[in-house]
């Protein structure tokens, strides 16, 4: 079997932190309700590829803009699961 050399790959762009709350309902146009449930899920272009390409076993590095923030840190740790460079 042959044998693959592992790819070496540079991914540049962007975090994003997608903010998630379940309602009961759609409001109405202008209404405020109560959510019940709030969640946070990591992504944006440039994670979502870095994440797939490391999964798929490349070495991977990721170049973007983070925060010095609570989004920030998680996005360190995401990337740090993952096994994709981010010094």
């Amino acid at each position: 079997m042959k044998q693959h050399k592992q790819q070496e790959i540079l991914v540049i762009g962007s975090f994003m932190m997608d903010l998630v709350v379940r309602t009961p309902r759609v409001p109405e146009n202008g209404e405020t309700i109560i959510g019940l449930d709030f969640h946070r899920f990591p992504g944006g272009k440039g994670a979502n590829q870095a994440v797939a390409a490391s999964r798929l076993g490349g070495r991977v590095a990721m170049a973007g803009k983070l925060g010095e923030d609570g989004f920030g840190d998680a996005f360190l740790s995401v990337l740090k699961e993952e096994s994709i460079n981010s010094d």
